[in-house]
């Protein structure tokens, strides 16, 4: 799946030499294809398929899609054929009119999802979190209390759901019903989410997957209790455990490229995996400063930075 990845990745601009100077059809497809793969290192699982070229906007090139099929996914590539077959161009069009971070924040959908820090926030942080996924731990236990302590007001975090269920099999459970508790309680969805990303290990020691659903559904009505939502509707949502909010999340998130967790969206820049703290710093003060809002001075160091040798 990597280099089925990695091979239709996008290029600035690749240009691929053809050396017969006339041919038919057929034998034109066949040597784009071994271009293709050669370059790409396709697997040998992986099809090639070419469209029939169509014209395009540029002078003495044509338009021709190439299909890359491994059975599980399917992309369309395009690339620029010249009308004289001897050169294939991959040419990534941007259009600058268009501000792409804000284009991708049109594509999340945070209605009615729980959040934490200001909703007037110019700056919003989205996280595409799994509930059993280690790195999500680390990286909520840097979002939770220290970027919310150091930004304060300045940032509005928004968490949605990625299970990643084949390798995560109670990871679909856990956000079901943590959206139980959010769809009545904004705080309960919180004490919850900060309690399984704390204590993952307590579920992962039982022996049996209804033994940990079981788990699951005691926290989440001992959070509903705690904060006092309607516990019969609560109750009916856990057993009911309908994925389909969970599913259109998956679905929104793998539209925007996102393939492992945690995946953060800051203000539409993306942010890969668990990140340092200081990483998460400066995509949030470039995005502070883009919206024209001071940035927090930097932290303090700690007392073991000013302890050491190197400390000035």
């Amino acid at each position: 799946m990597a280099l089925f990845r990695r091979s239709v990745a996008i290029l600035i601009l690749i240009c691929l030499g053809c050396s017969a100077q006339s041919a038919a059809p057929s034998d034109l497809n066949k040597r784009i294809e071994r271009q293709v793969r050669a370059f790409y290192n396709l697997p040998a699982e992986v099809q090639v398929n070419l469209s029939t070229p169509k014209p395009s906007e540029f002078p003495n090139f044509e338009t021709l899609t190439v299909t890359l099929n491994n059975g599980e996914h399917k992309q369309d590539v395009e690339f620029l054929l010249s009308k004289d077959s001897k050169t294939l161009i991959r040419l990534t069009k941007l259009d600058i009119s268009k501000d792409p971070y804000v284009e991708i924040m049109k594509k999340i959908d945070t209605t009615g999802r729980p959040t934490r820090g200001n909703k007037g926030a110019k700056v919003k942080l989205v996280n595409y979190d799994d509930f059993e996924c280690p790195y999500c731990s680390r990286m909520h236990s840097e979002l939770f209390p220290t970027i919310l302590k150091e930004y304060g007001d300045r940032v509005l975090l928004v968490y949605k759901d990625y299970p990643l269920a084949e390798i995560h099999p109670w990871a679909i459970h856990a956000a079901i019903n943590a959206n139980c508790l959010g769809e009545q309680n904004n705080d309960a969805y919180w004490d919850y989410a900060d309690y399984i990303h704390t204590n993952k290990k307590d579920l992962d020691a039982e022996k049996t997957q209804d033994a940990r659903f079981g788990v699951l559904d005691k926290l989440v009505l001992d959070q509903g209790q705690k904060h006092s939502v309607d516990v019969n509707r609560l109750q009916a949502c856990v057993k009911a455990q309908n994925d389909s909010g969970v599913r259109a999340s998956m679905k929104e998130a793998d539209a925007l490229g996102v393939n492992a967790t945690p995946t953060l969206f800051i203000n539409g820049e993306k942010v890969d995996g668990a990140q340092p703290v200081s990483v998460l710093r400066d995509v949030l003060n470039r995005a502070l400063k883009d919206a024209g809002e001071p940035v927090p001075p930097p932290p303090a160091p700690s007392a073991s930075q000013s302890a050491s040798p190197s400390a000035k």
